[in-house]
């Protein structure tokens, strides 16, 4: 607006007021030019108003015409300007980098961007591991099945297995025996090897395996049930194959729940049954003592691990009084009271040596 309010008269009712207000006498004058058709034509005063010849707090909207250094410096001050500052948060040209600690945020930037692709190789570098672990389950139950081809195993669980040795010599001559346990996935050729290292994780066939195979202790006496105590091994894989079975005996109404267990010799057949479970640490050597100097020394150490058993049979201390012979399966547990790397030891006994039923 050109005046004040203070500056507009004072009308009464009845009077315009138009009297009361002094107009210029003149206009101001106007340039004229002629154009080179011989036209005339007068051009618009360079500043002032057109409102009575009063020039009263004029404001240009549209300036005059600047020069590009003018614009260079307009652009340059607005940029580095606090406005721009607070509308530009991404900083993308940077030009905050000399204020508000505009280096430290490029550091930042940087170690976020290190560690989101830190973080995303590591993920690509687990999924390449669990790829590789479910490869490795995937070939070991395919050399699983091969090896199951090779018996024969009847719907009646107190039928002995069937078992063609001639394929499993031909395939390696350190099988040893048959060990299956009905109504449960354990169903293996056991071997013996030169150590107790050979078939930790190595198949009959030498190549790599994630499971190896089952195997007699190499210090027993072969094909076993020829010691006091004969020992076979076996991993018990985090998928539930192999011997997780026998780590599952630890749970009294599954161990009741097995009546018979199968080892099958290219000589012998012997029915049996579990006995009793219990843990051991993985340095115990006592687990390994597979001869004794009497009857009385490996009662005693059966009677000793019995004290400490986790399952049992009801009658266990009255058959370890009768019995020879011991047949006991060692696999491992991830129990936390063992420190994630126990073992669990299920001792069988052969059924004919079972104290009579009154």
């Amino acid at each position: 607006m050109s005046r004040h309010f203070k500056d507009i008269p004072y009308i009464e009712d009845g009077d315009d007021g138009l009297d009361s207000i002094d107009y210029p006498v003149t206009q101001p004058a106007r340039a004229a030019t002629t154009d080179v058709d011989g036209s005339t034509r007068y051009t618009r005063p360079s500043s002032g108003s057109f409102s009575n010849g009063d020039t009263t707090g004029f404001i240009a909207v549209v300036g005059e015409a600047e020069g590009r250094d003018s614009r260079r410096k307009y652009k340059r001050n607005t940029k580095k300007s606090a406005h721009f500052s607070e509308t530009d948060p991404y900083d993308i040209r940077g030009y905050r980098s000399k204020r508000n600690g505009g280096r430290g945020r490029k550091v930042a930037r940087t170690i976020s961007t290190l560690l989101f692709i830190a973080g995303v190789l590591l993920l690509l570098f687990a999924g390449g591991l669990w790829l590789k672990a479910q490869w490795a389950y995937h070939q070991q139950d395919v050399e699983i099945q091969r090896k199951q081809s090779y018996a024969t195993i009847s719907e009646d669980p107190f039928t002995a297995p069937i078992v063609n040795w001639g394929k499993l010599r031909a395939d390696n001559s350190d099988i040893v025996g048959w060990v299956q346990i009905p109504g449960t996935p354990v169903n293996f050729p056991v071997y013996q090897g030169v150590d107790n290292d050979e078939y930790l994780h190595t198949s009959s066939e030498g190549e790599y395996a994630l499971g190896g195979e089952i195997f007699l202790d190499y210090e027993n006496t072969a094909p076993g049930m020829v010691d006091s105590q004969s020992i076979i091994y076996g991993h018990h894989l985090r998928n539930g194959a192999m011997f997780k079975a026998v780590a599952d005996m630890d749970n009294q109404a599954f161990f009741n729940s097995i009546e018979t267990v199968w080892y099958v010799t290219p000589e012998a057949e012997y029915e049996m049954v579990p006995l009793m479970c219990y843990y051991a640490d993985p340095y115990d050597m006592t687990v390994r003592t597979l001869t004794f100097d009497g009857e009385e020394s490996f009662h005693a150490y059966l009677s000793e691990i019995l004290a400490k058993s986790v399952t049992s049979r009801e009658d266990a201390q009255a058959a370890i009084d009768n019995c020879t012979h011991v047949f006991s399966l060692v696999t491992c547990n991830y129990l936390d009271e063992m420190g994630g790397d126990g073992r669990t030891i299920v001792i069988c006994i052969p059924k004919s040596e079972l104290p009579e039923q009154g």
